[in-house]
């Protein structure tokens, strides 16, 4: 059993720590104690991509994902699925609830209509990312959040920034979306054949 304390650790350390450990050796048992939800989630998500089974308990303020993993199977990458679909991926970044300086209500509004146009791209909009602001449009009274519902519904993966959702005390009103972190941004970012960002 590996154990790894990533409390006091910022995005992405404590996911960076556990593919390091994993890295490091045939791990089939891994326990990751990190302090804030949102690395608990990033974490458990990075490991179950890994190919482990996980679960996340909590003990006082802190957060305890264990992972276990019987067969060292390959996971099923990204890259893979891809390359086989032939299609142009765009992924977009936002990291504003709002479009544009000068007037904020006029921002607001032309950030929605932005949101709600994207499905003109087509199956090339492959991945939806929202950091700072951004993340604002992910949560409940949010005039885009029908659309981004939408967009998930229909396959879109939709990455939130767990660190921007931690420091606008964000993370439990999250609507939509997948609780990230920067190295799966950055993983993304390498992945795409294009980013757009607002």
């Amino acid at each position: 059993m590996k154990e790894i304390d990533a409390r006091g650790l910022s995005c992405p350390a404590p996911v960076l720590q556990s593919k390091a450990a994993l890295e490091s050796g045939n791990i089939n048992r891994i326990k990751v104690i990190v302090d804030n939800d949102a690395a608990g989630q990033n974490v458990s998500r990075f490991l179950e991509n890994q190919g482990f089974k996980t679960s996340v308990s909590r003990t006082g303020p802190d957060f305890v994902v264990s992972g276990s993993c019987d067969n060292m199977a390959l996971p099923t990458s990204d890259k893979a699925v891809e390359i086989e679909s032939g299609l142009k991926k765009i992924m977009v970044m936002a990291a504003t609830d709002r479009m544009g300086v000068g007037d904020d209500d006029l921002g607001r509004k032309l950030m929605v209509n932005f949101i709600r146009t994207l499905k003109e791209m087509g199956p090339e909009l492959w991945r939806l990312v929202l950091v700072n602001n951004g993340v604002k449009l992910t949560v409940d009274g949010s005039e885009a959040l029908a659309d981004l519902k939408n967009y998930e519904k229909g396959g879109l993966k939709i990455m939130v920034c767990g660190t921007c959702l931690n420091h606008f005390n964000l993370l439990d009103r999250k609507q939509v979306g997948e609780t990230t972190n920067m190295l799966d941004i950055v993983t993304a970012m390498q992945l795409a054949d294009q980013v757009i960002t607002i």
